[in-house]
Order: C-alpha cells, then sequence, then structure tokens
C-alpha cells in the first residue's frame, strides 16, 4: 500500500501534534509497509467514542525456530506521539488469545515500552519491535483445535487406555483392544522416576504407535532415558526438543521442580514458572492434543495448565489424587 500523505493530512486534522504523528507513520510504512491505515470510532470504558487513526497489520515473531505472523490493531490517540498507542492482538477465528503477562482476556496489549512511553524516545517502530521480540518468547495466540480432530469421547478412550492402573502387569506381547484403534502418538513431558513410570506402563500396554520421552531436567533423570536409548525399543523416541512431540494425541506432563525436602507450597511457583514454558510450548506443537497433569500440587497445576493452555476443561486432566493415595497406602501397609 502506498503511503499518501495528503489523505492522511485530511484524517488527522483534529489531531494536535498531526505533523509529528504523519512522520512518525512514514517510518512505519518503512519498516512495516503492509500495514493499513483508517479512521474508526474507539469506545472507551467509560462509553465515550472518539474518531481514531487505527493501524493495522501483522508483527513477525520467531518462535522456537518457526516464523509466525500475529495480528495486532494499533489506536493512536489525537495526543500521538505524546500519548502511546492502545494496543489490541486481532485474532482470526481459528486463533484464541493466550491471557499472560503482556496481553489480558480481551486481547489488548501491555509492554514495557507503552507503560513508559516518552516522545521522543518512544516511537511505534520500536513499539513493533518490542512487540515482535515479547511475542517470540511468550506466544500471544495458538490454533484453535480442528473440529476435525477426534471427538471427546474418543480421547476419552484413549485416556483410559493410557492412564488404567496395571494389576498384574505382563510385559508379555498382547495386542490393542479389539475395540480401540491403535493410537498414533503419546508424549510423556518431564523426569525422574514417575516419567520413567509412564513410559514403561504405556509401553506395557502396545497402544500407540509412537511413544515420546521429552526430557525436562538432565539431573533427575539416572539414566533411565539412557536406558531407552541403549534398548532402542521400537515405537520410542527420547529427546530433549520439544519439536518431537509434534501430533501427539496424549501429552503426558510430569515435569516437577520439587526436591527431596521440598513441600508443595515451596514448589508451586517454581512449577508454574516451568509450566508457563513448557503448555505453551506442547499446545502449539499438538494443538489437537489431551493434556494428562500429573506434576505437582495435581489440582493446581491442572488449572494451569488450563488456564496456559487455552484448551476446552475437558481436555485437560489431572491424576487428581491417585497418586498421593497409592502412597498413602504404600506407607500405612503392614509391616
Amino acid at each position: 500500500m502506498e503511503f499518501n500523505q495528503q489523505i492522511l493530512k485530511k484524517r488527522l486534522e483534529k489531531y494536535k501534534f498531526r505533523d509529528l504523528t504523519i512522520e512518525e507513520l512514514k517510518n512505519v510504512h518503512k519498516k512495516y509497509p503492509e500495514f493499513r491505515f483508517s479512521m474508526d470510532k474507539y469506545t472507551f470504558n467509560d462509553g465515550s467514542q472518539r474518531d481514531l487513526l487505527n493501524l493495522l497489520g501483522t508483527v513477525p515473531v520467531t518462535y522456537q525456530g518457526f516464523s509466525y505472523n500475529i495480528p495486532v490493531r494499533l489506536w493512536i490517540l489525537d495526543s500521538h506521539p505524546f500519548g502511546p498507542p492502545l494496543c489490541f492482538l486481532r485474532p482470526t477465528p481459528d486463533m484464541v488469545i493466550r491471557e499472560g503477562k503482556h496481553v489480558d482476556v480481551q486481547g489488548r496489549v501491555y509492554l514495557p515500552g507503552l507503560q513508559h512511553w516518552s516522545h521522543p524516545k518512544s516511537d511505534v517502530v520500536s513499539l513493533l519491535n518490542e512487540m515482535s521480540l515479547t511475542f517470540g518468547n511468550e506466544p500471544p495466540l495458538f490454533s484453535k483445535p480442528s473440529t476435525d480432530g477426534r471427538s471427546v469421547t474418543e480421547l476419552s478412550a484413549i485416556l483410559a487406555e493410557v492412564t488404567t492402573g496395571i494389576s498384574g502387569t505382563s510385559l508379555q506381547t498382547k495386542e490393542p483392544s479389539p475395540h480401540l484403534p491403535p493410537y498414533s502418538k503419546v508424549t510423556v513431558l518431564g523426569s525422574g522416576d514417575l516419567a520413567m513410570a509412564c513410559v514403561t506402563s504405556i509401553l506395557a500396554k502396545e497402544i500407540v504407535e509412537r511413544l515420546v520421552f521429552i526430557q525436562t531436567s538432565e539431573n533427575m533423570l539416572r539414566g533411565g532415558s539412557l536406558e531407552l536409548e541403549i534398548f532402542s525399543l521400537p515405537r520410542v523416541d527420547s529427546s530433549k526438543d520439544m519439536s518431537a512431540s509434534a501430533g501427539s494425541n496424549v501429552v503426558v506432563v510430569t515435569a516437577n521442580t520439587l526436591g527431596k525436602e521440598g513441600s508443595y507450597v515451596n514448589v508451586l511457583q517454581s512449577n508454574v514458572e516451568l509450566f508457563r514454558s513448557l503448555i505453551p510450548s506442547a499446545v502449539m506443537y499438538s494443538p489437537h492434543c489431551v493434556l494428562v497433569i500429573a506434576s505437582q500440587p495435581v489440582d493446581v497445576m491442572s488449572f494451569v495448565a488450563w488456564k496456559l493452555s487455552g484448551f476446552a476443561p475437558q481436555r485437560v486432566l489431572g491424576t487428581g489424587c491417585n497418586l498421593d493415595t497409592q502412597r498413602l497406602r504404600y506407607l500405612l501397609r503392614p509391616p
């Protein structure tokens, strides 16, 4: 789109600093030529309305080696450039907003550059650059699950096969359940004994075509993942790269920062921070999956995973008190 200064002058006739605003928009057009300008009514929180210039376009983002374009809308106030723009995400129908530190549930964007806006140090180009870097670390949008994916009933059947306890476990080869088709992919995300227990349990059931073990901590593996690599088990991949989980039907999360001497209360915040990086990445690579959460405290972490994923509630399941109940039964067993 060509930059038409005369049209902008007419549109911005009520702007207090029209010439400064137009000069800045020239710079925006040079760096982001795909952005479009238009005049629309903006409704403020108090219900008042004002005709404001808004910029529509996309911000290029690089996330884990992949390039994305984040659609945004910037409302330029009539006090510009001395007042910061009002910035919003503009998701397409197949996108969902992920609420976070820099984006609220309505899609409004909050960045340090907006909070500390000061002309002439601050400008729209630097703001868009800041968005590109920030959204590259924490993507604010992700794709909606496709309606072509598996139904909730079918996914529940997968989970029943994967998560149900095994009585008298036999490691002998057995055929998959006749009423359920083989499921293509399950990922276990974590480290330590619980993660390895999940891997071996799922392997014993032989109901998945491919099992992926994503390591989240080298120090806690105690050789478990090394055994997977040594034996080169068929249909099992051990990796440290989240991209290996792409296209999973089920993602089991056992990742924890809980040490031997730690308590659930003390570990809560560190686990939340851990989930801030793990869950969005898992969801990006497997947008149609069901999440099974075993990280502690499991009820809180299941809620955190649900909020971070943007999934429907039935697609984020916690193991509940099953694990703690089994631990208590073990402690209460007769000598």
